[in-house]
């Protein structure tokens, strides 16, 4: 595959990021504009025909990482976009925002830095955009079968062009007022910007995939109605109910889960408002949560003009590198990781723990209150003498969440049941209890990966398929009890 001896003649070198002064001026992504094309034949050469390519497993899509990587090599960009599609609906989305366990699977990652297969697969996808090669695939005859998904991010988006392609008349529906979910408004613009997902539903829509927003299942239109429309259902509502923080002083103004904070700065950038109703200017922003989404809240806080911004995590700091005892190659690591919004400036503080806020005459919140913890017997415990506090005058919760919403009601007007991590239960063809009713994403899975939500809807897609027809030809790249490699 590529280039025999391009892992050794080239060095690992990503996309080039534009100066952070410039960028903060700015809601366009990071990256500079064109920065991968050059060296991108010879990033793609450094993989080494390794004979088992465990980047496959490290990819629950199974993506074709050697097939592609040797075509962007050999700078045949149709054959490469063809291979890219085979797998993934949307390697434009994956490519900028999925945290890439194949490169933490990749056979030369073992001792030598690994090939940068996100900015490979984001370039091929990028080339074919441009090139006008990313065609709508509609079916060649319809089934007669309807089908109803519920919610427009990666997995609902997933699920719904496959059972489209397979000639089934499809209709997702999304609460909010535009497709996307997550990736619409969950996703700040300068990681992508939102002119993928509206190509991508361009294309959707051309292929005959409907769309239907504005519209909650379990308040705006009964689960039992919709059961009673539609052959068959396909549940992607994600796992939306965000973990909270119970301690004195959680009701104070300008304390904020990141899901209330982050799509308002996204609908600035659609035209909705022209400031966002929650804002960061001025303030000293403290965001509690060292995962992702609360370095999309830092990258945000930064745009808006911020005072200070504080990021803190209950956890130690990760390591910098791969520990070969605790999370051994090919597993996924836990590693120290700096995005673009870290390169912006705020502080990181780890082994930390909120004990309360304090607020002013008005019930603005003014100050956190912290102690640092430590392990004793396997359980976080604070450590006497450490407790202080810092200006806090904006506090969004990052925590993660803790499964799909039940207050709309969409779980019991089905009747679904669930699993003992309270995500809606499924059986090997991603079907619940209820017959015709399926579930893909985090609504089944639990908060996961964007690349696990494609994978899933595809799967799910495939099962759906099946109950309609009685077989099916779509691929079904994970089971619904499938997992990371990790320690």
């Amino acid at each position: 595959m590529a280039d025999p001896k391009g892992f050794l003649n080239h060095g690992r070198e990503v996309a080039k990021s534009r100066p952070v002064d410039v960028r903060l001026k700015d809601w366009n992504e990071v990256y500079v504009p064109g920065s991968l094309l050059p060296i991108i034949s010879k990033q793609a050469s450094r993989c080494m025909d390794c004979g088992i390519p465990f980047c496959h497993n490290g990819c629950p899509l199974g993506n074709l990482i050697p097939e592609w990587n040797d075509y962007a090599y050999r700078e045949d960009w149709s054959a490469a976009s063809e291979r890219l599609h085979a797998t993934n609906n949307f390697p434009e989305f994956t490519g900028r925002l999925c945290p890439a366990p194949c490169e933490s699977a990749c056979v030369l990652g073992i001792n030598q830095p690994a090939v940068t297969i996100k900015n490979v697969e984001v370039s091929i996808i990028d080339k074919a955009w441009d090139a006008g090669t990313v065609a709508p695939q509609a079916p060649e005859r319809l089934s007669g079968k309807t089908v109803a998904v519920i919610g427009s991010g990666p997995a609902g988006l997933a699920a719904a062009q496959q059972l489209t392609r397979a000639g089934h008349t499809v209709a997702v529906y999304e609460r909010a007022d535009r497709i996307g979910g997550l990736l619409r408004y969950g996703i700040p613009e300068f990681k992508m910007e939102k002119r993928h997902i509206n190509r991508r539903i361009e294309q959707m829509r051309a292929e005959g995939t409907r769309f239907r927003t504005g519209i909650e299942i379990g308040r705006d239109l009964k689960a039992t109605d919709l059961k009673k429309r539609y052959d068959a259902i396909v549940i992607a509502a994600g796992a939306t109910t965000a973990r909270d923080l119970p301690v004195p002083g959680r009701e104070l103004k300008g304390i904020h889960q990141a899901m209330e904070y982050l799509p308002l700065a996204n609908k600035v950038q659609e035209g909705d408002f022209v400031a966002p109703p929650i804002t960061a200017e001025g303030k000293h922003v403290v965001v509690i949560g060292g995962g992702d989404t609360g370095a999309d809240c830092v990258g945000t806080a930064h745009r808006q003009g911020a005072a200070s911004v504080t990021q803190l995590e209950i956890m130690p700091r990760p390591n910098d590198e791969r520990n070969a005892v605790s999370q051994p190659w090919p597993t996924f690591p836990m590693l120290y990781k700096v995005t673009s919004a870290h390169e912006e400036g705020g502080e990181r503080v780890y082994s930390v723990s909120t004990t309360h806020f304090e607020g002013d005459e008005d019930g603005n919140v003014q100050w956190l209150h912290l102690t640092e913890v430590e392990f004793i017997d396997g359980k976080l415990t604070p450590k006497p003498g450490t407790e202080r506090k810092i200006p806090a005058q904006l506090v969004t919760l990052a925590m993660g969440f803790t499964g799909t919403d039940r207050e709309n009601g969409l779980v019991e007007q089905f009747g679904l049941e669930l699993d003992e991590r309270g995500n809606i239960a499924r059986d090997a063809d991603f079907q619940t209890n209820v017959p015709g009713v399926f579930v893909a994403g985090d609504a089944g899975r639990g908060q996961s990966l964007i690349v696990w939500a494609i994978a899933e809807g595809r799967s799910a897609a495939r099962g759906t398929d099946r109950f309609l027809t009685g077989a099916s030809d779509l691929p079904a790249p994970i089971r619904p009890t499938d997992r990371s490699l990790m320690v």
